[in-house]
């Protein structure tokens, strides 16, 4: 089973890098309800753990579908691993950035910060690739940009946390984009990088004895180590998806996650919601329904020119 899922993921069409990428952000925007569970652990040991068991739960696969010699061959590329370890750089400090900021109270500025995202996503992807947008995706391009410059002015002072959140993470999508490696090798090998920190931040925690891990009862132990399954595999599904998908594209499939945040929010964590809000949120929702239109207008055009077929 676990060598056809592989086998399933190594598909390179747009329209199965699009549905790795939607499955990536359902399962970022719902992962609040997991870290909710772990409440009463300390945010710097949910981060170690998260790099120790992903590590874990990589190597594990790497091991069932024999990949250790594509993992060799990487080690000993050292062109290659400079990508890599700039990509565990990178998602290491949105990871603890992130942490930080929730524990700090600034998750206004983290939900800010995964609606910019997908802004310079775009933004990355027409600079940087060279990637083309038509004038609806820049009207929709526009319009949320409007919607996330509301919650800015509303926010009162330049959002550092959001923006270091957003360069992050924007640099990361590249990385991955850029990268001739595997989802599974490259995600492998940055938690690789840096599990030897967590793992000994989290021995030194408990040699000093301020762990918050010693006297946890198994239930939470439990999702202590599947904190590693959650982790990994909309990384890996991102991963995949943005070898796929234009960096526009993917850019706009990001909504997803902070969109359904959102509801949790709202709806399951009670939190206030006003009407500027409304606004911000409604202009960005605005902008998804034109960016949509806009794919469905290119594919009947591609259509009426005999350019593709459908069957």
């Amino acid at each position: 089973m676990l060598n056809r899922l592989m086998k399933a993921l190594s598909g390179k069409s747009q329209s199965q890098g699009i549905v790795y990428a939607v499955l990536s952000y359902v399962l970022w925007g719902i992962l609040p309800l997991y870290w909710k569970a772990l409440k009463q652990i300390n945010a710097d040991e949910i981060l170690a753990s998260r790099i120790v068991w992903s590590f874990a739960f990589l190597l594990l696969i790497i091991i069932i579908i024999g990949g250790l010699r594509g993992l060799k061959q990487v080690i000993s590329t050292p062109k290659t691993l400079i990508g890599v370890f700039l990509g565990s750089l990178l998602i290491s400090a949105n990871w603890f950035i992130y942490i930080w900021a929730v524990n700090c109270n600034h998750v206004i500025e983290t939900s800010l910060g995964y609606y910019i995202n997908p802004l310079l996503t775009v933004l990355l992807g027409v600079t940087v690739l060279h990637e083309r947008i038509d004038r609806w995706q820049i009207t929709s391009l526009v319009l949320a940009l409007l919607g996330v410059l509301i919650i800015t002015f509303q926010y009162g002072q330049i959002p550092w946390v959001a923006l270091s959140l957003a360069i992050t993470f924007g640099l990361y999508g590249l990385v991955k984009k850029l990268s001739n490696l595997s989802s599974i090798i490259g995600l492998t090998m940055e938690t690789m990088m840096i599990t030897p920190l967590a793992l000994g931040y989290m021995i030194y925690k408990q040699v000093e004895g301020t762990s918050s891990l010693s006297a946890l009862p198994l239930n939470i132990w439990i999702l202590v180590v599947l904190t590693g399954v959650i982790t990994a595999t909309p990384l890996l599904l991102f991963a995949q998806g943005a070898k796929c998908v234009p960096l526009s594209t993917l850019g706009f499939i990001q909504y997803l996650s902070p969109s359904i945040g959102l509801l949790l929010g709202i709806f399951i964590f009670k939190e206030p919601f006003s009407r500027v809000d409304l606004i911000s949120f409604g202009l960005i929702w605005l902008a998804l329904g034109t960016y949509s239109f806009s794919r469905k207008e290119f594919i009947n055009s591609l259509h009426k020119k005999r350019l593709i077929r459908f069957s």
